[in-house]
């Protein structure tokens, strides 16, 4: 172990705490390699001298680190030959065994270690690449005062650019993620009765799903994999919280599974009724399963954002339902979390103007929501994963939704 003491007394303010051996990726040495390699490409194009990454999403994607927070700075230093994390010494050397590069512990003895062991890898530099859509302005002041004369570049929309377009060991572990929420969903749908409590479903769908992770990967942590199940009045909300609220023969039900493997994240989303479903419960989720349909077909190469959700809006206009739509139709997967990630240029929105390109991965999730009091009242969502291809898409969901399946009888 090599340490820097502080000239003062004998306390370890940076040190390499490299115990143990490097863990079992799903990622291959030259995978990690093209994502840095791109990533040294970009600043060397730009005469950027280092990228400090800070985000869980970016920090994940060129290193193999998933951090958790907890109230103390991370870093990912990237240059022209080497990729080191910056981690706290709370986390012991678990960084460094997950880190596809070098690892730089710090401690909590001063204020500014953090930043002194960014220093002692990044002398002399005159532009830094940070994230700006991560970067408070707190930390943005502390960045300053740590590197006084070192210009701040933003590397965040150019690195969400990088991370857009996947590759084939990516899509693997993506479609690992699916097959699992599909395990999920019929957990769920196996739990699902009258009288029973939401969160007993959830329960048994997230139990189901990380029993799966673990026997699929030699190594793997398991961490943040949840679901969403919703009734009654619950499923106005795609993302309202698990409650213990009991369900109700002829409730409007919702699942949303989501396993969580080395910072991926996948999701399957179903409407579903306990017993039996209105009339006029039936009608509408007949239409917003017909508008899946449609916009599973409109996802191909070449297609713009924009121009699906525009073309959606359409046939939800034409059933006077455009005013209950909630949010956007589908969006960008991989490195993405409900608490981190997001590449925002990769929406199926109106405002969102991106052609889909072979290697994207892409959601469908149309959803209505109808107010409380009135007929069929209720949330309407379904949602497949889609891997962009050369000529078309490829559904890697491929798991029933409507009413011939979804009607749970107990």
């Amino acid at each position: 172990m090599a340490a820097t003491a502080n000239a003062t007394d004998d306390m370890i303010h940076v040190a390499k705490w490299h115990f143990g051996q490097k863990e079992w990726s799903p990622f291959s040495d030259a995978e990690m390699s093209r994502r840095q390699n791109g990533l040294r490409a970009h600043l060397a194009n730009h005469k950027i001298d280092v990228a400090l990454f800070t985000s869980y999403h970016n920090i994940n994607y060129y290193s193999g680190f998933l951090y958790c927070y907890f109230g103390r700075k991370f870093g990912l230093v990237i240059d022209a030959k080497s990729a080191t994390t910056i981690t706290p010494a709370i986390d012991g050397a678990a960084p460094w065994r997950r880190t596809f590069g070098d690892n730089i512990t710090y401690t909590d003895w001063r204020k500014d270690n953090y930043f002194r062991a960014i220093q002692g890898i990044t002398k002399g530099i005159k532009r830094l690449g940070i994230e700006f859509d991560h970067v408070s302005l707190d930390f943005k002041t502390q960045l300053e005062d740590a590197f006084p004369g070192v210009e701040l570049i933003d590397i965040a929309a150019p690195t969400m650019w990088m991370r857009t377009i996947k590759s084939s060991e990516e899509h693997t572990l993506i479609k690992h993620g699916t097959r699992i929420c599909n395990v999920g969903a019929q957990a769920c749908m196996d739990a699902l009765k009258a009288g029973a409590g939401e969160h007993e479903v959830a329960l048994a769908s997230t139990n189901a799903m990380v029993r799966d992770i673990a026997s699929s990967f030699p190594f793997v942590e398991l961490m943040d994999t949840w679901t969403w199940f919703q009734s009654g009045i619950m499923t106005d909300g795609a993302h309202n919280p698990v409650t213990n609220k009991k369900i109700a023969e002829g409730d409007i039900c919702s699942l949303n599974c989501f396993p969580m493997i080395f910072g991926y994240y996948t999701a399957i989303e179903r409407t579903l009724f306990c017993e039996s479903a209105s009339a006029k419960h039936l009608d509408l989720w007949n239409k917003n399963c017909e508008v899946m349909r449609v916009g599973s077909n409109l996802i191909k190469p070449g297609k713009k954002c924009s121009e699906i959700a525009i073309e959606l809006n359409e046939l939800y206009r034409s059933w006077d339902l455009l005013k209950y739509r909630s949010f956007g139709y589908g969006h960008s997967f991989g490195v993405l979390s409900h608490y981190y990630g997001r590449e925002a240029g990769v929406e199926l929105r109106e405002d969102v103007h991106t052609e889909l390109k072979p290697g994207m991965v892409v959601s469908m999730e149309p959803m209505i929501m109808i107010p409380d009091g009135q007929p069929g009242a209720g949330g309407y969502r379904e949602h497949d994963i889609f891997i962009v291809t050369e000529t078309g898409a490829e559904n890697i969901t491929n798991f029933p939704y409507g009413p011939e399946k979804m009607i749970i009888k107990g």
